[in-house]
């Protein structure tokens, strides 16, 4: 399911969700949430009106994503409708809820950079309270018509949720006949001047997280059931996310799946609070499991 605001010239959520619904030879449903209207009669008629407007705005919104779905993706079988909510965030959840819905699928808000995502309210709202995966485009992303996803790749931090979300990329590449590679990735705090534990102790503590990273990265990956045909594993670390993040190669095609949970210090050390770090820095489009998807 696509989350659709019309009239923003981005197209980059339809562009991500027609993509992943050819991968998952997947039907695609795009919707788009106009504000409701009050529910008793309003002296003068003004509810009325406010309502024929909203209505009109859903259907101006459908005949714009049905031109985009012929457009972008002609080979997807896709639908488009409007509801209406109190807020688009409120009907995104609540249409998520509809039996079938695998992904929730949104574009960027207008703060972020092109080719980087930026969490709009609703995005925020949904990264909390959603019980399925969302998928977030960075803006202006655009995927070449009939592509499909070649690889994705598992932000992997360790522990129980960690296991299980490498669990569900690797079904999922699997199924649809991508390749799998598991990433553990870390910021390397700036290096004190004169160091006061010894000039080679940090990168002696570094070493030793990188050994257990690819050991924790071998034992989860021991464990599964489904194991697509091609499979990695990778340790960056840099001075910053970006940093960390720019040591891998990326492809045009990749998607990034990072999971959301709370945790304290060790939690940050490897993902950040809630993947926000690495999200915003991602060079490609990114599947977040939220911790309600985790159930």
């Amino acid at each position: 399911m696509v989350g659709f605001a019309p009239g923003k010239g981005d197209r980059a959520g339809l562009e991500l969700g027609a993509l992943l619904a050819r991968s998952g030879k997947e039907d695609l449903r795009v919707v788009t949430v106009v504000p409701s209207w009050w529910p008793t009669p309003v002296a003068g008629g003004v509810d009325r009106e406010y309502a024929a407007w909203s209505r009109a705005h859903g259907e101006g919104a459908v005949a714009e994503a049905s031109s985009f779905l012929a457009e972008i993706c002609p080979d997807v079988t896709g639908t488009a409708a409007w509801v209406s909510a109190r807020s688009v965030s409120s009907g995104l959840l609540s249409e998520s809820e509809t039996p079938g819905t695998r992904m929730v699928v949104v574009g960027s808000g207008r703060g972020g950079g092109y080719g980087q995502v930026h969490l709009s309210s609703a995005a925020q709202v949904l990264l909390h309270a959603s019980t399925v995966p969302i998928a977030l485009a960075p803006r202006g992303f655009h995927a070449p018509a009939g592509t499909i996803g070649s690889r994705v790749t598992c932000a992997f931090r360790g522990g129980e949720v960690s296991r299980f979300i490498v669990a569900r990329a690797a079904a999922l590449c699997a199924e649809v006949g991508a390749t799998l590679r598991v990433a553990t990735f870390a910021v390397r705090g700036r290096t004190m001047y004169p160091p006061e534990t010894g000039l080679h102790d940090e990168d002696m503590v570094m070493d030793a997280w990188v050994e257990q990273a690819h050991s924790l990265q071998a034992e989860a990956l021991s464990g599964l059931q489904e194991v697509p045909a091609d499979v990695e594993t990778a340790v960056a670390h840099g001075a910053s996310w970006q940093a960390a993040l720019d040591r891998l190669p990326w492809e045009r095609d990749e998607v990034l799946v990072v999971g959301s949970s709370r945790g304290g210090a060790a939690t940050r050390l490897f993902l950040g609070s809630n993947a926000t770090k690495i999200l915003r820095v991602s060079p490609v489009p990114t599947i977040v499991v939220p911790e309600g998807a985790l159930a």
